[in-house]
């Protein structure tokens, strides 16, 4: 809570540089405008007239707030808040938090698979089958030879529709809790913290290839279309988008296992030696001398982590507590 001093300190500080930036008159639209968050287009070499921000929060030492994950990490709070930990110069690190696989996890995934029970059950698999036929035919993963640029675009065009159900589902139980004025059991943040986590193996592949205007055109029209698609079908009968997804990161998990067999035996050998993109070793804390396989094996850890998630939310009503978090 802020204090009271502050609050008055804040307001005189604000309202004399609304004077001074306004004059005598209020037809000074964009001026004013500026003091609540409403920004126009400015001429170049134009300064601003907003107040200093540092200025603003020179009482930050008597700031209280439940922004934890700014205040633990290394990254630059945005308020300018003393951090808990000493600040790395130079260092990103993810404030969502997400699993740190041991060696002995990773190398212990197996590609399970949950068997249909129900007609609902039936209907997902059918649905990531599909899904799971046009990613083969739009990037040719199946036919001829295969080649880095085909495991790269079946990669990446994955991720981009891997990354939807976490955030999509996220996003409805959030405006399902405020509709309802209740608590959401702790689904909203394992079901975020999936979608940021496939969106960084997204950022692993793009950083290993460049792709053209055509191909992001496509992963333009894929995800309108299934995010639509995702948004309404959840709206009514979420079980099923929950079981959905469980059998689309299955998928991911028989992905990553025949990616791991072309590193071993196949024509991708040199991921074996190529050494993983720096900040994928920093998110993944990593070896410093971590490689594309061992990369790999990271990310199918987490793929084969969604999978089990989802298949368990599957199974759950939507009031049922979340039991991958403690709850108060």
């Amino acid at each position: 809570m802020l204090s009271r001093a502050l609050l008055e300190t804040q307001g005189k500080m604000a309202w004399q540089s609304l004077r001074s930036s306004t004059g005598s008159s209020l037809f000074r639209m964009p001026a004013l405008f500026s003091h609540f968050g409403i920004r126009f287009l400015s001429k170049p070499g134009s300064r601003s007239t907003a107040p200093n921000i540092n200025l603003l929060y020179e009482l930050k030492d008597d700031i209280m707030h439940d922004m934890v994950h700014f205040k633990v990490t290394s990254n630059v709070h945005p308020m300018g808040l003393h951090k808990l930990h000493k600040v790395i110069p130079d260092f990103w690190e993810n404030p969502m938090s997400h699993p740190i696989w041991k060696d002995s996890e990773i190398q212990t995934v197996k590609n399970t698979h949950y068997e249909p029970r129900t007609s609902t059950d039936r209907l997902a698999l059918s649905g990531v089958r599909f899904c799971r036929g046009l990613l083969n035919g739009v990037t040719g993963y199946k036919s001829g030879i295969l080649s880095e640029k085909k495991v790269l675009n079946r990669l990446i065009l994955l991720e981009t529709i891997s990354a939807v159900p976490g955030m999509t589902a996220g996003m409805l139980r959030h405006l399902r809790s405020l509709r309802m004025m209740d608590r959401d059991h702790g689904w909203i943040h394992t079901l975020l913290e999936e979608a940021e986590n496939e969106r960084m193996h997204l950022l692993m592949f793009i950083s290993m290839r460049d792709t053209g205007s055509l191909f992001r055109l496509g992963v333009l029209g894929t995800q309108g279309v299934f995010m639509n698609l995702f948004f309404v079908t959840y709206s009514f009968f979420p079980s099923l988008c929950h079981r959905f997804a469980g059998y689309l990161y299955e998928e991911s998990v028989a992905t990553y296992d025949e990616l791991l067999a072309a590193i071993d035996q196949g024509p991708l050998q040199e991921w074996a030696a190529h050494r993983a993109p720096a900040f994928g070793i920093n998110y993944w804390h990593l070896k410093r001398d971590a490689t594309l396989r061992d990369l790999v094996l990271a990310i199918r850890a987490d793929e084969a982590h969604h999978r089990d998630v989802n298949h368990t939310f599957a199974s759950l009503q939507m009031d049922q507590n979340n039991p991958f978090v403690r709850l108060p």
